[in-house]
């Protein structure tokens, strides 16, 4: 039987160049994956191949690489928010032994500050034969600051004669206005309305592996071994800095531990300033940061304040939104949140949002950026609406929201948690000292795919091995890969070779925005399919039938139509007789999919006398289209779930507004979900495979705040309205309730 086929339009490699070309590629249905039940790796939860190199400390990453007569390097920052350099003096941190090379504003104008605009900001650098001596020559550098004003608080900074941030710029932007409908007469057109402000902190950077990088010069060609989400990007800054073509700079990522957002673009001060050092040493520097710098630094989630009022109609139609928002990105970046009213389907809105820049460092994606903030905001004021007309705040959800995906799976969520039998209709007010509630939250997200390269070879030997530059960010991308692959030649997945995280490897993104399996899966499937085709016509003579008549499976390649006409994989590759099979493909469409939309539902017990909030379980309700692998899709999940209870609860950058100060830059005063602050996570798979491979990095850690929100005014009446909800904001919450 003839199988069908299509045409699409692919770019391969042609002479180290990309060529567009139409080729025609098995139509196989189910997006391209075939059919589920046929699958034998994709879709089953397989352990990582790097699980063993990763528990057992073989697997290398950046802090654990050690060239012979590497040098350590160190970064002096300012110790003001504002303050103009007017003279340093390193004479004694180059005369100390062990230091081998110092590095000033001087040597790189670019890179270092002339004017501190934050506490943290680079002033120099050194670099010594062990970690202790550079941090004793920095000591040793004498810098003369001109002290500046200075504004941290994002209201102050509103106010027209605060000191102001930028000379060019005021420190409140130009408003962002987007508005559809006629709000005013929505408003009056409503049964009920409420209002009320909604206040985010801003969440810092807490990766478990910090910044930075090794760098070594051979004659003009650098190489530099990172922790980066995007190798090319990495390299492309070193280029540009430097003024080298992109083939003399290397940059290598074989195992990073973890990046949000902030690792993302170029190879920011800290890479530029460690291939600075190694130039000027004319040895290798390691250069990572520590977790002060990482606090100060790197970059944050920014803060919100959301002013919102909303309009409903008795029958639960939501029929006017308005919202104005601001919150600070530090020196630089952008506070905005999505502009529409978030997830719902509301007739009149407007929403008006503006940046307030702060002598503060400069802010940074982070995972979902401004998702969390937003779905905190919308989702504490539906529930506080449906408290007005006295319904339930789910079907108020069922009613208005136009996904959907996302209204079954509230129906599966609700089920599941027990909705309408466990929830309590209204807060308990009552003396009892320790009391539960449950409540949710809802998101939507892209994760789409694209932007990937990839090559694969056949040898005649039967060995396979598939090459891409992206970086596996601790999410499973090496492994995703080998399952394709094997799913493909009908190899056990580790029997194939897999390169990846290296600039000298096919070009790929970055990974970020989830994006990352929905680019590379569909890449590696085209590619390894492709080069069996050719592997396949290549033979298809032996067996006496056409290429389209074979299979590849368990091992072997056979007639399809008579399965007794075999060989195995390592005989059918021996009869190459042109030299192994090579083929270079891209992403096509077809694979992928995006739009993601999630619900959480949060149980929480809260303890009325100290207002400590003990989450006691999320039920995460989750679709990516097909996913690869279950097992690292729900790792996914059960790690965003963990970092949004951390940003509802814990997790608070704290500035002191007399030194301009972040006070609790670590790990002791800056406070993560530890051990015990893990509760029982459920996850409830929504498959759509038919919509093809779509990301799930982001979605997990957007509803979770709003649930647990939701939950604790469900347990108590206690509704906090600024995160992280801490013990002092529900005490002082519970108090109003008291006094009614």
């Amino acid at each position: 039987m003839q199988q069908k086929t299509k045409k699409e339009t692919i770019t391969i490699e042609e002479a180290g160049h990309p060529k567009e070309v139409e080729v025609e590629v098995p139509d196989v249905g189910d997006a391209g994956w075939g059919k589920m039940e046929n699958l034998r790796y994709i879709n089953h939860s397989r352990v990582r191949v790097d699980a063993v190199e990763k528990v057992t400390g073989r697997a290398k990453y950046a802090y654990d690489l050690n060239l012979p007569g590497m040098l350590y390097g160190r970064i002096l920052r300012s110790v003001h928010p504002r303050a103009r350099i007017k003279r340093i003096d390193a004479s004694r941190a180059v005369a100390l032994a062990g230091v081998k090379a110092v590095v000033l504003p001087s040597d790189a104008p670019n890179v270092f500050a002339q004017e501190c605009r934050y506490a943290g900001q680079e002033v120099a650098a050194v670099a010594a034969s062990t970690p202790e001596i550079a941090e004793d020559a920095l000591r040793l550098i004498v810098v003369e600051y001109e002290i500046l004003p200075f504004v941290v608080d994002v209201d102050q900074a509103l106010k027209p004669e605060s000191t102001q941030v930028h000379a060019d710029r005021k420190n409140v932007s130009q408003a962002q206005i987007r508005e559809q409908g006629d709000v005013a007469a929505g408003f009056a057109a409503a049964d009920a309305t409420f209002e009320a402000t909604y206040r985010c902190q801003v969440h810092t950077h807490s990766a478990l592996e910090t910044h930075g990088s090794v760098a070594k010069w051979d004659g003009d060609q650098l190489t530099a071994w990172a922790s980066t989400q995007s190798v090319f990007g990495f390299r492309d800054g070193l280029a540009k800095y430097f003024g080298l073509p992109e083939t003399k700079v290397r940059v290598i990522t074989e195992h990073m531990g973890g990046g949000f957002g902030a690792k993302l673009g170029d190879a920011r001060p800290e890479g530029v300033i460690c291939a600075l050092l190694a130039r000027k040493a004319g040895v290798p520097v390691k250069l990572l940061l520590n977790r002060k710098e990482e606090h100060l630094t790197t970059g944050n989630r920014p803060s919100a304040v959301q002013q919102v009022k909303v309009g409903i109609k008795n029958d639960g139609s939501l029929v006017a939104y308005q919202r104005y928002n601001y919150g600070t990105p530090g020196i630089a970046g952008s506070a905005g949140i999505p502009a529409a009213p978030y997830l719902y389907n509301i007739p009149n809105w407007r929403v008006e949002q503006v940046d307030v820049f702060t002598h503060a460092g400069p802010a940074a994606a982070l995972r979902a950026p401004g998702h969390p903030q937003a779905a905190f905001s919308m989702e504490s004021v539906i529930d506080e609406i449906a408290e007005k007309i006295n319904m339930d705040p789910l079907d108020i959800r069922q009613k208005n929201d136009p996904d959907e995906t996302r209204r079954k799976m509230v129906e599966m969520g609700a089920e599941k948690i027990g909705w309408k039998t466990r929830r309590k209709p209204k807060p308990d007010t009552g003396p009892d000292r320790v009391k539960r509630g449950i409540g949710m939250g809802s998101c939507t997200w892209g994760g789409g795919g694209g932007r990937t390269r990839t090559a694969c070879t056949i040898h005649t030997d039967g060995s396979v091995e598939v090459r891409c530059g992206t970086q596996d960010i601790g999410t499973g991308t090496r492994t995703v890969i080998h399952m394709i692959a094997g799913e493909e030649f009908g190899l056990v997945p580790e029997a194939v070779n897999v390169r990846i995280g290296d600039t000298r490897l096919p070009w790929s993104g970055g990974s970020g925005g989830s994006t990352t399996c929905a680019s590379v899966s569909p890449a590696v499937k085209f590619t390894t399919m492709m080069a069996k085709l050719k592997l396949f016509e290549a033979i298809a003579p032996k067996f006496g039938v056409a290429a389209t008549a074979l299979e590849a499976k368990d091992g072997k390649v056979y007639v399809k139509d008579d399965p007794s006409k075999s060989m195995t994989w390592r005989q059918t590759t021996a009869q190459l007789q042109d030299g192994p099979i090579e083929f270079q493909g891209s992403w096509v469409p077809g694979y992928s999919g995006s739009g993601v939309p999630g619900v959480q539902f949060a149980e929480v017990e809260v303890d009325t006398w100290t207002g400590l909030v003990k989450v006691l379980k999320v039920l995460a309700v989750h679709t990516s289209g097909l996913v690869m692998n279950p097992l690292t899709w729900e790792s996914q999940i059960n790690g965003g779930v963990l970092m949004g209870i951390g940003y509802g609860l814990y997790e608070d950058r704290i500035m002191d507004p007399a030194t301009g100060y972040m006070v609790n830059a670590n790990l002791e005063d800056y406070r993560l979900v530890g051990a015990m602050e893990v509760p029982e996570i459920e996850v409830l798979r929504y498959d759509q495979p038919e919509r093809g491979v779509i990301g799930i990095g982001e979605p997990p850690i957007i509803p979770t705040a709003g649930a647990i929100a939701n939950a604790v005014y469900n347990a108590c009446g206690a509704r906090v309205r600024d995160l992280p909800i801490t013990p002092d904001k529900v005490l002082a919450a519970l108090g109003h309730v008291r006094e009614g």
